[in-house]
């Protein structure tokens, strides 16, 4: 029968089918094997699997019993180990917020010139955002005019005090202590007692004592946390006889509940000893109706009656890592221990054993019962095999020789020309034909095989001609980028007393963003950055004729909105599209000290005044360029101060978002720069576009990123 015969002309049998009858006939002839065998043997194989199902049921129950204990006590060790370690880390958190402090606070001693008067909340004095200020606390009989100099560099701290409150959630206030009796306590907070004497305290008196950083046992809060322990390090002025300790508060309740707030099963908890074996926490531990002034005395385990209790507390405060049982009144309990190494402390973690080994009791009934199904099981299966095999055996096994010969000619032919056929493809032959005429899923099989040699062939072809053109586009596209990247500027001019500097990262090979240094007369240059709406090569080219239009427009013109609005009207004339671009310009006057500028709709620069850490926005009314031909700008002078700095940015910058969707946003741009008002303006830049950068992660770009930082020397 020929290939082109219609399919009808032929009895088409599934290949599944074909399959199905092979398997059948060896699975029947390995039974009737097993079976004659099986038959022979059966009823001392029967009563053999009774007695070792028997056996080894015992012999599972006892080792589940053991194992379940045994992994009963590594789960809690390992637990304990995990909140150990769990606790470490939070610790050496605030012991390093604390050692910033004390740093910072060396360095004011050290630098008068960060001391400037400032206005200082008492706790009659609300102010209008509380996370905004400290309060001053004076100890009953001090003079503050009288230690004005020292209350001044002491208000100094709140520089540090705010950011180390915002990034560690689990400090409740820190503060500073002078020796002469003030204290600066942030966030500001009222309720204080004119009575109290914060050097009378332990976190005061024993830093001073020991000169380094200590811990204190808890306390009763002033300000009404209840429960308090104190991280504190003291800081000393030799020249002025300064005594200063600077601490870090951190509730009983916050330990409780998100540093070693471990639930263990319905009964089981956590609890927190130092290294005298008190009791710094577990639950239910609290203050109660305790005022300030009354002294808290914490549980000490190593003075308890239950000498295996005590001993357990004496390993704890030595620092070992273990797992005990201890008798109770209400029963035995495991106690889990680890060691806090940053600051001398241990975890133990406290599960009662009854709880522990309930499974065990379950899966002791379990593994009998499952024995007894077993027995069962196996006698009426038994009884079913002879039956069986005695009404098959002859039967099958004079048709499964035949039917394995026949099917099994008749199924591998098929194969052996597909292979034959993926050997010639593999080998390149694109022009090898497979001849299959089964009637079944081999032919249909064989036809696909046929059809995919002739669409490779296509698709080689394809994809031959779209690399090449691909190749053409991303050169094209390499060579459009030099040219943008040509048209901004090599380098920032060299003004006498100022700093400049900027930066461009397009998000694709090219984008609309741009920046530029325009001479405007003597003494004076004009500074702008823009954004075109849109990306890629649209932008990139709306970009250069914006940018070609303004430099026109506002060379040797000492007007900064007149030559901006010339060159919106020809921006309009000469657009055909429905694209704009937000601009801010500028003139730099570096004789006078100014600054002119307008604002055509773009996102307004930051402003940081010498010696202040808070922004001020560079706004301006007016809308972008390109949308329509008469506009209004507000022009805005600004004089410049030395140690200021203006930080100019595109909307690239802000809108920045990471892998979970988020945006870098104005608030994490307006807390970082601060930090980098010491840096010049190109380190300035570096900085930010890494932090940008880092904040994005692998995170694609979705828009292009410039910037520009003009410093005032």
């Amino acid at each position: 029968m020929s290939q082109s015969e219609p399919e009808g002309h032929r009895i088409r049998i599934p290949v599944r089918t074909k399959f199905l009858l092979v398997f059948l006939a060896l699975s029947t002839v390995a039974l009737l094997l097993a079976g004659s065998l099986a038959f022979v043997q059966m009823d001392d194989v029967g009563r053999y699997a009774l007695e070792r199902s028997t056996d080894l049921g015992a012999r599972a129950m006892n080792d589940s019993t053991a194992a379940l204990e045994r992994n009963a006590e590594e789960s809690l060790l390992r637990l304990a180990q995990d909140q150990a370690y769990i606790s470490n880390i939070v610790f050496e958190q605030v012991s390093g917020d604390l050692e910033v402090m004390e740093r910072y606070a060396a360095t004011v001693m050290e630098n008068p010139s960060m001391v400037r008067p400032r206005h200082f909340y008492l706790q009659d004095e609300e102010p209008a955002d509380r996370r905004a200020t400290s309060v001053l606390f004076l100890s009953s009989g001090i003079d503050a005019g009288r230690l004005d100099g020292e209350r001044n560099a002491a208000g100094t701290m709140d520089d540090i005090f705010i950011p180390i409150a915002m990034t560690n959630r689990h400090l409740a206030a820190v503060y500073v202590g002078t020796g002469s009796g003030m204290a600066m306590i942030y966030p500001w907070t009222t309720g204080l007692d004119p009575a109290f004497d914060f050097r009378s305290r332990s976190w005061f008196s024993q830093a001073v004592e020991n000169g380094g950083m200590v811990w204190s046992e808890p306390y009763v809060d002033l300000t009404g946390h209840g429960l308090m322990v104190t991280c504190s390090r003291p800081v000393y002025d030799a020249g002025r006889d300064w005594v200063w300790v600077v601490g870090a508060d951190v509730t009983i309740e916050t330990i409780n509940q998100q540093i070693i707030g471990t639930q263990v099963g319905d009964r089981g908890y956590a609890m927190l000893i130092d290294q005298h074996g008190n009791v710094i926490s577990r639950p239910g531990l609290t203050s109660g109706d305790m005022r300030w002034d009354e002294s808290f005395v914490a549980e000490n385990l190593l003075a308890s009656e239950n000498p295996d209790l005590v001993s357990v507390a004496g390993k704890m405060t030595a620092g070992e890592t273990g797992i005990a049982r201890v008798g109770f009144e209400d029963g035995e309990r495991f106690v889990a221990y680890a060691p806090i190494r940053s600051v001398n402390w241990s975890v133990g973690v406290v599960m009662p054993v009854d709880e522990v080994l309930a499974p065990i009791e379950e899966t002791r009934t379990s593994i009998l019962q499952a024995s007894e199904d077993t027995a069962m099981h196996i006698s009426g299966q038994q009884e079913t095999m002879k039956t069986v095999f005695s009404g098959v055996f002859l039967g099958l096994l004079a048709v499964v020789a035949l039917l394995t010969l026949a099917v099994t000619r008749h199924v591998t032919r098929p194969i052996e020309e597909l292979q034959k056929g993926s050997e010639a493809i593999g080998q390149g032959d694109l022009e090898h034909r497979v001849v299959v005429e089964t009637g079944d899923e081999f032919e249909d099989l064989a036809r696909s095989f046929n059809r995919m040699s002739a669409d490779l062939r296509g698709h080689i072809e394809d994809l031959r001609r779209t690399t090449a053109e691909k190749e053409r586009i991303e050169k094209e596209l390499e060579i459009a980028k030099e040219i943008q990247q040509s048209i901004l500027p090599e380098s920032a001019p060299v003004l006498p007393g100022f700093d400049i500097a900027g930066f461009n990262l397009p998000a694709r090979e090219v984008g609309g963003d741009f920046y530029d240094y325009i001479p405007v007369g003597e003494g004076c240059w004009g500074v702008e950055i823009a954004d075109v709406s849109g990306k890629g090569v649209p932008a990139a080219l709306f970009m250069a004729l914006s940018r070609t239009l303004v430099r026109a427009s506002a060379s040797e013109n000492p007007d900064p909105a007149g030559s901006i609005l010339e060159a919106n009207r020809y921006i309009c004339m000469d657009s055909k599209t429905c694209m704009f671009v937000t601009l801010f310009y500028g003139i730099l006057d570096t004789r006078k000290g100014t600054f002119t500028y307008v604002n055509a709709g773009h996102n307004p620069p930051l402003l940081f005044r010498a010696g202040s850490s808070e922004a001020v926005l560079l706004r301006g009314k007016g809308i972008a360029l390109g949308i329509f031909d008469d506009i209004e700008l507000e022009l805005m002078e600004l004089r410049l101060n030395p140690g200021d700095t203006v930080v100019f940015y595109t909307d690239g910058v802000t809108e920045a978002t990471n892998e979970r969707d988020e945006e870098y946003g104005m608030e994490r741009l307006t807390a970082l720069i601060p930090g980098l008002l010491g840096l010049g303006a190109r380190e300035m830049i570096d900085a930010i576009v890494s932090d940008v950068t880092a904040f994005a992660g692998d995170g694609p770009q979705f828009d292009d990123i410039t910037l520009v930082v003009l410093k005032v020397g």
